[in-house]
């Protein structure tokens, strides 16, 4: 695995720039090296691959940093009252990403620029050169990794979760998805400071919203959940919603996804710790979420049981428009149907291995997501109040 030096130097040499920025994205970075140097059993050709995707970051953080330096009037955008999906994962959050993303009047994240965010695309002329690179990468996740496209919904045009934009600060979950890393997953979830990642992605919202029309965003990451303090200390003004599920379906299927991603980088991966990390990690992400809506921020939550999704999503997302004060144009309900007719048709049936295989047991998961569980109803219940 490369070190840190030749990362920064790689990057440096690539774009031909000099200037990352903030110096916080050290710290995520220095730990998440030594860690994949010292505990990954990674192959060669994923230490290659990972190296590439570091290389990546570090390089959009420089060229970040340089518009901004040429046009310092970036800063004076202003990112207001953002909607955020805080669910864990498989519970349908991405799909409803993907029926907001349908509506004219909103914006969101789209997979081409949350992996190239520059240059920004309001000074592209003509077609951008990178969504046909994400067109490509969708393509080669088909080909070499089809069971882990069939279980996430992706598209290059499509939204893509905010994972992205806070991995320029190298503090974001997606990294321990690369390998069994357990001192930067550990490190990441109970030390770090998650306030520069979202300050930095407030930093490149700026810069996809610069020359543009200024539309609300929608939002969406799993990992919300666990920095919800931080997200909310940088974005003060933003709402959420929430999907709900049943929360042993929900790990074991995040556990299968965790391992379809950790493979395509090792051949020797450790199922038990990765069954036991999806726990954790959701655990403690929903044990600070509840106590961030009870403490301050109940009123600024809508639910959504999943299995209503499944039956109605139009319904469901005009109940949430309705919650936020909007309205839903026709154009808008005519591409959410059409989205989740051609996704029904083309949805291949989940099948995750047993439990088992990642060291859960199901009652004992039900019993570690009780208190969450139980308050699932009332939060529904509340819907018809929370105006």
């Amino acid at each position: 695995m490369q070190s840190v030096p030749d990362l920064l130097a790689a990057a440096r040499k690539g774009t031909g720039l000099e200037d990352f920025g903030d110096p916080s994205f050290m710290e995520g970075l220095d730990c998440l090296v030594r860690a994949l140097q010292g505990e990954a059993r990674i192959t060669s050709a994923g230490e290659m691959a990972i190296s590439a995707q570091l290389v990546g970051f570090l390089s959009q953080r420089l060229q970040v940093e340089d518009w901004y330096r040429r046009h310092p009037e970036i800063e004076d955008e202003i990112i207001e009252s953002p909607l955020f999906g805080v669910s864990l994962p498989r519970t349908g959050s991405t799909a409803l990403a993907f029926l907001l993303g349908e509506d004219p009047g909103k914006r969101s994240l789209r997979a081409w620029e949350a992996t190239e965010p520059c240059p920004p695309p309001s000074t592209v002329e003509g077609p951008d050169p990178r969504i046909e690179r994400a067109e490509w990468a969708e393509r080669m996740q088909r080909e070499h990794a089809p069971r882990l496209a069939a279980l996430v919904p992706s598209s290059a045009k499509g939204p893509r979760d905010c994972q992205m934009l806070l991995g320029l600060d190298f503090k974001a979950p997606l990294f321990y998805a690369f390998a069994c890393i357990p001192s930067y997953a550990n490190w990441l979830l109970y030390d770090a400071d998650l306030g520069s990642a979202y300050r930095y992605m407030r930093r490149v919202l700026k810069l996809l919203q610069w020359g543009t029309s200024r539309l609300p965003w929608s939002l969406e990451s799993p990992a919300h959940l666990q920095f919800i303090d931080s997200l909310d200390a940088v974005f003060p003004d933003a709402k959420f919603v929430m999907t709900h599920r049943d929360p042993t379906e929900v790990i074991v299927s995040g556990a299968d996804v965790n391992f379809e991603v950790v493979k395509m980088f090792s051949d020797d991966v450790d199922t038990k710790y990765i069954g036991a990390l999806t726990t954790e990690y959701w655990a403690v992400g929903m044990e600070r979420t509840i106590a961030f809506r009870d403490d301050r921020g109940a009123a600024r939550f809508f639910d959504i049981d999943f299995r209503a999704m499944q039956r109605e999503p139009v319904a469901e997302v005009r109940a949430l428009y309705d919650w936020l004060g909007l309205e839903v144009s026709q154009e808008f309900e005519v591409g959410m149907k059409r989205w989740w007719a051609e996704n029904s048709e083309n949805r291949e049936p989940n099948v995750h291995p047993e439990a088992a295989l990642f060291g859960l047991d199901l009652d004992e998961l039900r019993r570690h997501f009780s208190e969450y569980t139980g308050r699932i109803p009332g939060w529904i219940a509340q819907r018809a109040n929370a105006r």
